[in-house]
């Protein structure tokens, strides 16, 4: 894909639906099995010899496996797919896709559940994804499946390889946030027109699809007027109307990478305390993107936006962390939060989202989708910042 980085701010609705479409159109292709050999050579240092891969969001990010239904077991020599029938030649065409070469075994739950204790058998050390596998999983698997094998709970052996984004996963992600963008462009507009929170929640869902999002990549708050002091509010049959602050937070979904931005938007003259939370939570968000950089720990990008949020005096208004990681997940490692320690690499993806909610007055966030630069970041949201209807 062609580097955006120094391309100017579209701003009308049909230049940004162009970019969209440019990147949607430019995506690069992307390499499973290189991170099966990333897996393997984790394996000894999380105690297991083998790993049975249950998450289906490191499943498809192995395999490229797009199903609701499949065990991936990673050993030293070789890798072992299962999944059921529903699943069979479309597994057998992502795998072939995605360069995987896998053991693969389509049939019922008997037999995955065989072709799983086969590929084991005499695997001294199980690892398991212990933030997936439920306890009656794991006890059933201890007693039935893997008898004379040692259990391992394994933590982050998947997930923390998803921190650092290749090149074709920041591409769709950066397509998920041009749609996004586009979006808000074409419907913003209608804010003027006191239309219902829920009508516009789905004026902006249907915008993502139009504009070649597969879907939502979570439910899309739309929250005005009192609503916005709950920072996740569902659109309700509220209509927005003059003197409301509107929370936007929303997001598409590209070839299974999500989108996240938020914007908030002034319905009419701000009150000087709804101008003063604007202008606060504006200054901690740039403060805060501007931290974002190779070396910084995640703690540190959270204190930055907290610091200048508490010195207004409405520290106990933004109760919740800084932001995360974005990826086939919404929210995904790393955590910008107050205890984060995670230190951001080149590649990594992460939001900035500070917020004020102050009940009587509504609520403010504003939210960017940022990638770790060799010496910065940049933004992948790139939807306008200012808050009146256009």
């Amino acid at each position: 894909m062609t580097d955006t980085t120094d391309d100017p701010i579209a701003t009308s609705p049909r230049d940004v639906a162009d970019r969209a479409s440019r990147l949607l159109a430019a995506l690069e292709p992307m390499h499973q099995a290189d991170r099966i050999d990333r897996v393997r050579a984790r394996l000894a240092d999380a105690g297991c010899d083998a790993l049975v891969v249950t998450k289906l969001e490191n499943i498809r990010w192995l395999t490229g496996f797009t199903g609701s239904a499949a065990l991936v077991v990673v050993l030293e020599d070789r890798l072992v797919f299962t999944t059921d029938g529903r699943y069979g030649e479309q597994s057998e065409h992502q795998l072939e896709a995605a360069g995987v070469e896998a053991a693969r075994t389509v049939a019922g739950g008997e037999g995955q559940r065989q072709a799983i204790v086969d590929a084991l058998d005499g695997i001294g050390r199980i690892g398991l994804e212990a933030d997936d596998v439920s306890w009656s999983r794991q006890r059933r698997w201890e007693g039935d499946w893997f008898a004379d094998a040692e259990l391992v709970a394994t933590e982050g052996l998947v997930d923390a390889l998803r921190v650092v984004k290749e090149p074709g996963e920041i591409d769709r992600i950066e397509a998920a946030c041009a749609v996004a963008d586009a979006a808000l462009a074409a419907v913003r507009p209608r804010l003027a027109e006191e239309p219902r929170e829920v009508d516009f929640a789905l004026e902006l869902d249907f915008a993502m699809r139009r504009l070649g999002a597969q879907g939502t990549s979570f439910d899309t708050i739309v929250a005005a007027g009192p609503n916005g002091a709950m920072a996740h509010h569902q659109p309700d049959e509220r209509r927005i109307t003059e003197g409301d602050l509107v929370v936007l937070d929303f997001g598409a979904l590209v070839d299974g990478y999500c989108s996240d931005m938020t914007r908030t938007i002034m319905v009419g003259d701000a009150s000087p305390t709804q101008q003063r939370m604007l202008d606060v939570v504006a200054e901690s968000q740039a403060a805060g993107v501007a931290e974002v950089a190779p070396g910084t720990l995640t703690g540190d990008v959270d204190r930055v936006c907290r610091d200048i949020i508490e010195a207004a005096g409405w520290g106990d208004a933004f109760m919740h962390s800084t932001g995360h990681g974005v990826g086939l997940e919404i929210h995904e490692q790393p955590a910008v939060a107050a205890k984060g320690t995670v230190t951001l690499e080149p590649g990594a993806v992460v939001t900035v989202e500070p917020g004020v909610y102050l009940p009587g007055h509504g609520g403010v966030r504003i939210e960017d989708t940022v990638v770790v630069t060799a010496d910065g970041c940049r933004a992948l949201t790139r939807a306008p910042k200012t808050t009146a209807v256009a």
